[in-house]
C-alpha cells in the first residue's frame, strides 16, 4: 500500500473529523485518519486490478455440461452516491462452448468490479458484459444485496433487499432457461 497516498488520504479524513465537531487527537480518535484511509484504499483496490487479465489467466478447453452456476458469491462494495456499503450475494451462470473458466475467477471478478465505488445495477451489468464478450458463451448474472444508504439514513428501511439480473444470449432468447438458472439458485 502506497503510504504516501495513505498519509494524503488520512489528512483528509483528519479535516472531515474536525469540521463534524470532534477533535481528531482524542484517545478513540487518534489513528482512525490512517485506519480510514487504509480501509478506503482496500475497498477500492478493484481500480487496480485488471478484469480481462483475470478471466483470460484461467480459461480451459472444455466440451459439455449444459450450464456451469456459482452461486452465492459474497461481495461488498461502496455506493458511489453516499459511499456508504451494500452488500450481498451474486450468482453466475454460463453455458460453456467449448471452453471454460477457472471456478475462483469468478468469485475474482466479482470482487474486482465490487471493489469500486459502484451501483448495484452497473455492478450486475459490468460483470455479464464481461463474462459475455470474453467467454463468448451465453451468461446470466443475479445480485442480491441490502443498501446502507437505504438503512442508516433516508428511508431507513431495514432488511429490504435490492435484486438485479442482466443476461446475455441463450438467456436472453430462453425465458424457460433463465427459469432454470433461477431455480438452481435458490
Amino acid at each position: 500500500m502506497d503510504q504516501k497516498l495513505v498519509e494524503q488520504i488520512a489528512e483528509h479524513y483528519r479535516a472531515i473529523i474536525q469540521l463534524i465537531g470532534e477533535d481528531p487527537e482524542r484517545e478513540g480518535l487518534e489513528k482512525t485518519p490512517t485506519r480510514a484511509a487504509k480501509a478506503l484504499l482496500e475497498n477500492t483496490r478493484g481500480y487496480d486490478e485488471n478484469p480481462n487479465a483475470i478471466l483470460n489467466a484461467a480459461m480451459f478447453e472444455h466440451e459439455g455440461c449444459e450450464i456451469v452456476i456459482v452461486k452465492d458469491i459474497e461481495f461488498y462494495s461502496l455506493c458511489e452516491h453516499h459511499l456508504l456499503p451494500f452488500f450481498g450475494k451474486i450468482s453466475i451462470g454460463y453455458i460453456p462452448r467449448g471452453q471454460i473458466v477457472g471456478l475462483s475467477k469468478l468469485g475474482r471478478i466479482v470482487d474486482t468490479f465490487s471493489r469500486r465505488f459502484q451501483v448495484q445495477e452497473r455492478l450486475t451489468a459490468e460483470i455479464c458484459d464481461l463474462l459475455y464478450s470474453e467467454l463468448s458463451q451465453d451468461v446470466i448474472v443475479t445480485c442480491q444485496a441490502q443498501h446502507m444508504c437505504m438503512q442508516m439514513r433516508g428511508v431507513e428501511k431495514q432488511g429490504a433487499t435490492t435484486v438485479t439480473m442482466q443476461y446475455r444470449g441463450e438467456f436472453d432468447e430462453n425465458p424457460a432457461l433463465r427459469t432454470e438458472f433461477l431455480a438452481l439458485c435458490k
